[in-house]
């Protein structure tokens, strides 16, 4: 008999994460760095008009504040939860007192009058801090100095195209056969202006190469047909290898010769536009402090800064009253946004004030003693101590730093990788790195530990690690090989 078929209807029970915007803006916010956190509630609160910040004035008893939960003795307002905020009409608060508000807000508006000018306090006025300022550029620098030279208009566009057409670090970034291209030159002519701007400041500026830029600088200084002109220019290979023996033999000079003159070229500068970077600074700023008082530490939040938001109780009042279905519908919106990003900050708080307290627990002989104490720890270990999991606390450890009494760390440093001693314990990486530094800082200049030197030094010390780690530790950490440390004299 064949086989019946058709269609079916079969119901299927699956549990599935949906990703509302709440829940993508609660994860935002708990991943952010401080400055970024701060930024988007400046612009909040300039969007959002339900919005506003808690000065610390006198405020009635039926205002939310940043806990976002609050009681009050006529009804309840209450913070957004997964499906949405409940907003109760305030019938009882009656109409708006506009005299009241102006009397109020009148002020923050420009030309707000003479009231304006009288309420006007001096102590709210931005410190120099804080005023914006832009560094100025090497293209910047490049062009006034341009601008001020003797060259010709036409020279002066070509030297606008050469200029426009450097790295980072000063250098042309481009064939000189493509700026004259660029510039509708010729090559002698391109090449002519090139020789100028490489006069101009920073020394050593718009050099092609490096040696370029070495030998640039030398002849500023009045050693361009010095021993240090003739090593940069044909020798650099050897004298980065620091074979000063061979070198002397080869240009029939002494050692001290050599020494002297390397000594010359170190005091150079291989990368002239480094102080000119584009990069703007960054200041770090704790999210957390942690204090020792008496025999514990305690873990305080750094709200130094951070605006206290509540909702605006005008426009709650406006929710009292008779108005047009789309007024209230527009200020719910924005209640329900207002109260989520409370509640999301909240949460913010709440989890890096948890993350940090166990990490303290954790991290407690550091905190103590020093990096050299430093105890191996993972994600997984801090999620199961505050039940978690290890994708919250990563995201709460992101771009956020902690001053401790030992210092100002991120908080991702607390989260290293182990090694196995010989006696079966774990030490940190870390604390190892710092130990390699330690050993590198003590040796004899003149016959530095090379990287299985270091190794042997560490396994008596009970701590197995193999030579590439060491060179992969040194390597992290800035430090040059021991054939580039080494000096002569």
């Amino acid at each position: 008999m064949a086989a019946e078929t058709g269609l079916r209807l079969v119901q299927k029970l699956s549990q599935q994460l949906v990703m509302t915007p709440q829940l993508r803006m609660a994860i935002k916010i708990l991943q952010l760095a401080r400055v970024e956190l701060e930024n988007l509630v400046s612009e909040e609160l300039s969007q959002n008009p339900v919005l506003e910040e808690d000065l610390g004035t006198s405020v009635s008893d039926d205002v939310p504040t940043v806990d976002g939960a609050v009681k009050t003795a006529a009804d309840e307002w209450k913070p957004a939860e997964a499906d949405g905020v409940e907003v109760r009409e305030a019938n009882s608060l009656g109409e708006i007192d506009w005299k009241d508000y102006l009397e109020n807000y009148g002020n923050d508006f420009h030309g707000g009058g003479v009231g304006a000018a009288r309420d006007y306090d001096e102590e709210r006025r931005p410190s120099i801090e804080n005023t914006l300022s832009k560094p100025v550029s090497l293209a910047d620098h490049l062009m006034w100095q341009l601008r001020l030279s003797s060259m010709t208009e036409r020279e002066q566009m070509i030297g606008a195209v050469i200029i426009n057409n450097l790295d980072g670090d000063g250098y042309v970034c481009v064939p000189l056969a493509e700026l004259a291209f660029m510039a509708a030159a010729d090559i002698d002519e391109t090449e002519a202006v090139l020789k100028k701007i490489q006069e101009f400041d920073p020394p050593g500026v718009a050099a092609r190469t490096i040696p370029e830029c070495l030998l640039i600088q030398l002849r500023q200084l009045g050693l361009g047909e010095s021993l240090a002109a003739r090593l940069v220019e044909r020798h650099l290979e050897d004298l980065e290898a620091r074979r000063f023996d061979k070198l002397a033999r080869s240009l029939k000079v002494s050692v001290e010769e050599i020494v002297q003159a390397a000594r010359a070229i170190s005091a150079l500068e291989p990368k002239p536009g480094r102080d000119y970077g584009e990069g703007e600074i960054r200041y770090v700023t704790p999210d957390v402090f942690v204090h020792k008082v008496g025999n514990e530490f305690v873990v305080t939040l750094n709200d130094d800064g951070m605006p206290r938001l509540r909702v605006s109780q005008f426009y709650r009042r406006m929710l009292g009253n008779d108005g047009s279905g789309e007024a209230r519908g527009y200020i719910e919106d924005k209640m329900r946004a207002a109260a989520w990003l409370i509640k999301s900050i909240h949460q913010r708080q709440r989890t890096l004030q948890l993350v940090t307290e166990s990490i303290v627990r954790f991290q407690r002989a550091f905190l103590e003693k020093g990096v050299a104490y430093l105890r191996p720890l993972v994600l997984k270990q801090v999620a199961d101590d505050i039940g978690m999991h290890e994708s919250t606390v990563s995201r709460a450890t992101a771009n956020k730093y902690v001053h401790t009494p030992q210092g100002i760390f991120e908080l991702k440093y607390f989260f290293t990788s182990s090694l196995k001693c010989k006696d079966g314990e774990d030490v940190s990486a870390e604390s190892v790195k710092k130990r390699i530094r330690e050993l590198i800082a003590s040796e004899d200049r003149r016959k530095p530990y090379s990287d299985q030197y270091i190794a042997e030094l560490l396994s008596k010390e009970s701590i197995a690690i193999a030579r590439r780690t060491v060179a992969k530790y040194r390597e992290l950490m800035g430090i040059l090989p021991s054939s580039k440390r080494k000096q002569v004299y």
